[in-house]
């Protein structure tokens, strides 16, 4: 770490496994201006006492760098002197972001965010980005639903997902997924699976990882066009030449609360009113309002997520545990998801509550997340976290589960109860729509031509 160079910067980057470690590939790496003393570890389970390999960091950093717990930054400032604090996470209020900045400035430090400029790579080819204010709004479906529009005009499509590396960071440097092998293979957590299988099962390849110009570089080498599917509430890492940001109608006023995605709103070259079959028409009215104000240009359009279960007379009735997508009712703050809307429109006689049936490491979910309602965030950063689902799942007293996770729970653990999968997809509701608008940028562009 050249601890004899006196003049490097010395850096601390507050994180979550993923954008600060593009942040860190993309501006530090290799840069002998800077030394990066350590990453910080917030919303994602057992990132913190690991260390950002070697193989990685660069030819700077022949150990690695720590990862530590955000909580623990001033104590750490006790022991390692830094002069600055880089904030490199997403979804969190803008109020989160200035309360880190003024533990950052307690400390003596400056206070960094680093933006699109210095962080989005280029590609060769056109990329289109999907992008949100919030956790939980649609992104994927919304990128499942546009690559089906691509391939139909014979386009070959490489999906880019926002980075998801909670396993070997080395091993995960360069990930590319093309059958459910590949995922079992890389030893995918559940968070993984959610945003993998649903892609494969509408014939996509991912690509994914840590090193995102590497994954850049595999992906763009057999595709026609990029598509970059969002993770949170993030902007892309790759520089898009078409940007699509989807705004919640169920959460009206959300707009410009929470860092990036307010940023992510006001870069948009269109606006998707996501969930607009599922709000009360006044709610949509005020969130078209609310994106108005803060863009005064960008296209706005309507869209749904209409959700269906797979057999509704097995829920009719019945005591009904539903399990959610996590990542949407965790840092995404909403207290209940389609799971449990599918669950009420098929007549469930009573939504079972999971609290007090919660294994311990379920129940540290609660207590972190208190705004969850009585649903099951699928959790499963870890194994330990995995069996702890599992077995608050068999412990409740339910007759059925209905499960909103996109990925097959019970192909990982083993459930006492039958399941009923909730699944939802993107759906145009007015002409043209997101697809003509999308048209409009083929041909622009030159993918499609105008006689096509």
């Amino acid at each position: 770490m050249n601890p004899d160079n006196a003049t490097r910067t010395r850096v601390v980057i507050l994180g979550a496994a993923g954008r600060d470690f593009h942040n860190f590939n993309m501006v530090y790496r290799d840069n002998p201006a800077y030394e990066v003393v350590a990453f910080t570890a917030a919303q994602i389970e057992g990132i913190a006492g690991r260390r950002y390999p070697p193989g990685l960091a660069g030819s700077l950093y022949p150990r690695g760098i720590p990862i530590i717990k955000e909580r623990s930054l001033e104590s750490f400032r006790g022991r390692h002197r830094f002069d600055q604090v880089v904030f490199a996470y997403s979804d969190v209020t803008h109020g989160q972001v200035m309360h880190a900045a003024s533990r950052a400035l307690a400390l003596g430090a400056d206070f960094k965010l680093l933006g699109p400029a210095r962080t989005m790579l280029k590609a060769g080819i056109p990329v289109i980005a999907i992008s949100a204010v919030r956790t939980g709004c649609g992104k994927s479906q919304t990128a499942r639903w546009l690559s089906a529009l691509l391939r139909h005009h014979e386009l070959r499509v490489a999906v880019i997902r926002h980075p998801m590396p909670y396993g070997d960071l080395a091993k995960q440097a360069v990930q590319r997924f093309a059958t459910r092998a590949d995922i079992a293979a890389a030893g995918c957590t559940l968070e993984e699976r959610e945003e993998y299988e649903p892609h494969l099962a509408a014939g996509n390849i991912v690509y994914a990882g840590v090193d995102y110009a590497r994954v850049l570089a595999l992906a763009q080498s057999a595709a026609d066009v990029i598509l970059w599917d969002g993770g949170n509430n993030d902007f892309p890492f790759i520089k898009p030449d078409f940007h699509i940001v989807l705004v919640d109608a169920l959460r009206p006023g959300q707009e410009d609360t929470h860092h990036p995605g307010e940023a992510v709103l006001r870069m948009a070259d269109v606006v998707v009113v996501a969930k607009s079959d599922a709000a009360p028409t006044a709610d949509v009215r005020r969130v078209m309002h609310n994106v108005r104000r803060i863009h005064a240009s960008a296209p706005i359009v309507r869209a749904g997520s209409p959700v269906r279960l797979d057999d509704e007379s097995a829920v009719k009735g019945r005591r009904v545990l539903v399990i959610e997508d996590g990542p949407t009712t965790t840092h995404g703050g909403m207290a209940y998801g389609a799971g449990h809307v599918a669950a009420m429109r098929a007549g469930a006689a009573t939504i079972v509550d999971p609290r007090p049936y919660a294994a311990p490491e379920i129940a540290a979910v609660y207590a972190a997340y208190p705004r969850l309602g009585a649903v099951l965030p699928a959790m499963g950063y870890n194994p330990e976290q995995l069996a702890g689902l599992a077995q608050t799942i068999n412990a409740s007293p339910a007759d059925v589960v209905v499960s909103a996770t996109p990925m097959d729970l019970t192909a990982l653990i083993a459930v006492n109860k039958p399941v009923i999968r909730a699944r939802y997809e993107f759906a145009e509701l007015e002409t043209p729509g997101l697809g003509g608008l999308v048209e409009d940028y083929l041909q622009r562009s030159g993918l499609v031509s105008r006689e096509a």
